[in-house]
């Protein structure tokens, strides 16, 4: 059965909660991971796109629980990859570590400047079948050459933001709640639901 001050977030990933969590502060409800409402279904994310990848999570979960969804997914796009890993980024290779070697080992060689990237974001809030928004943001910045950082997740700690001459890792959780791809997104779905007073 639904509970209605309660919104459970499509992931299982602990820092990302962490950040969502963080982004989501002014919603004065219960925000719950999939961890947190007994959700251990695995979503097969088989769609084309970063909208078809959240909208397929939030229905998944949504026919479990009839609660409102908030998922997202999102992506590393390189330049010198024709976009790649994009869609992709959490199957570019088993795990964290092996993700980033791979990415470094596909980039060896390449100067700085060719190494333009970008993290992509879409969040889905999910109200019910046919019912839902979509909320983007984007970051620019580079590939590093080298791992440096702890403050982050995924390819995070590879990522350089020029602005601050600094990896998405070594930047500080407000900096991080300002400036990424995931803030952007979510700061966009928070403002929308306050502003549409859906928790009234």
């Amino acid at each position: 059965m639904s509970a209605p001050n309660k919104i459970i977030i499509a992931t299982k990933n602990s820092g990302k909660m962490r950040e969502i969590r963080e982004l989501l502060r002014d919603i004065p409800f219960e925000i719950m991971s999939m961890t947190d409402a007994g959700i251990n279904d695995e979503i097969e994310e088989n769609g084309q796109s970063y909208s078809e990848n959240a909208l397929i999570k939030a229905q998944a979960i949504h026919r479990i629980t009839g609660n409102m969804i908030i998922s997202d997914d999102s992506g590393l796009e390189v330049d010198a990859l024709g976009g790649r890993p994009g869609i992709r980024s959490a199957r570019y290779a088993v795990d964290t570590k092996e993700r980033i070697e791979k990415l470094l080992g596909e980039l060896d060689g390449l100067p700085f400047e060719k190494r333009r990237a970008r993290f992509v974001c879409v969040a889905c809030l999910f109200f019910g079948e046919g019912r839902y928004n979509f909320f983007n943001g984007t970051v620019e910045g580079y590939i590093s050459d080298k791992p440096r950082g702890t403050n982050g997740f995924g390819f995070d700690p590879v990522f350089y933001v020029p602005e601050y001459n600094l990896t998405m890792a070594e930047l500080s959780q407000d900096i991080k709640n300002r400036i990424s791809h995931r803030a952007k997104a979510f700061r966009a779905l928070n403002e929308f639901i306050l502003a549409k007073n859906l928790f009234i």
